[in-house]
């Protein structure tokens, strides 16, 4: 393709955010919170919305997880950039917190933007409206438990409307939180399905269609 000037080319790119990585003033040496912040970003207000989300999602879980807790004897929180590139921003915050007992408590809570926008995509936005995605994704799911040998708490009834995902490459990845259906020893049940195995169902406005591309 030929482009007339730098310009055109790097709009058509969609060229990384630029991160930077931010430190919880005052931590000590029980409590350490790193979290990114978008900069740079030609749209201002796009930014300070999607940090803004961030910052907000962030406080919920370490309120969660005993932020304030007298018996708190040790809170770590840190990020993964999942997708940064064609107008998409995927990422986790992750945060592990000790207050005794066997063992700590980890949460993780992802978040997709649009980073021209700041729009926050949930599940259902990656969707055609009316598409039954929560029966295609639970299908999947329930079929990846079987030939996997996933342990449950339970049987598996499908995934919620409002069940955490991000976008990673070509992939919509599906989880679940500690305990969510599965023992503890089982960590985070990750569930990668390739966008081209929902090809059919989805919004051509949303981001997984823009994903496509590298597919």
């Amino acid at each position: 393709m030929y482009y007339s000037n730098e310009k055109e080319r790097t709009s058509e790119l969609d060229l990384p955010v630029s991160i930077e990585t931010k430190k919880l003033p005052h931590a000590t040496s029980k409590v350490k919170v790193y979290y990114p912040v978008v900069v740079h970003l030609q749209n201002t207000n796009a930014q300070s919305t999607i940090n803004h989300a961030i910052v907000t999602t962030l406080n919920e879980i370490l309120v969660e997880l005993g932020f304030h807790d007298a018996n708190l004897l040790e809170l770590i929180a840190s990020y993964e950039l999942k997708t940064n590139q064609r107008g998409i921003l995927s990422l986790n915050l992750i945060v592990y917190s000790f207050t005794g007992g066997a063992h700590g408590m980890t949460i993780v809570k992802s978040l997709t933007f649009d980073t021209k926008t700041g729009k926050q995509y949930e599940l259902k936005d990656l969707f055609k409206k009316g598409s039954d995605y929560e029966k295609k994704l639970s299908d999947i799911i329930s079929q990846r438990i079987k030939d996997w040998n996933i342990e449950l708490l339970e049987p598996f009834k499908g995934i919620r409307s409002d069940q955490d995902f991000y976008i990673a490459d070509t992939s919509l990845v599906i989880y679940f939180q500690l305990y969510e259906i599965t023992p503890y020893v089982w960590g985070f049940p990750y569930f990668p399905i390739p966008i081209l195995d929902l090809a059919d169902i989805i919004n051509p406005d949303g981001p997984l269609n823009r994903m496509m591309a590298f597919t």
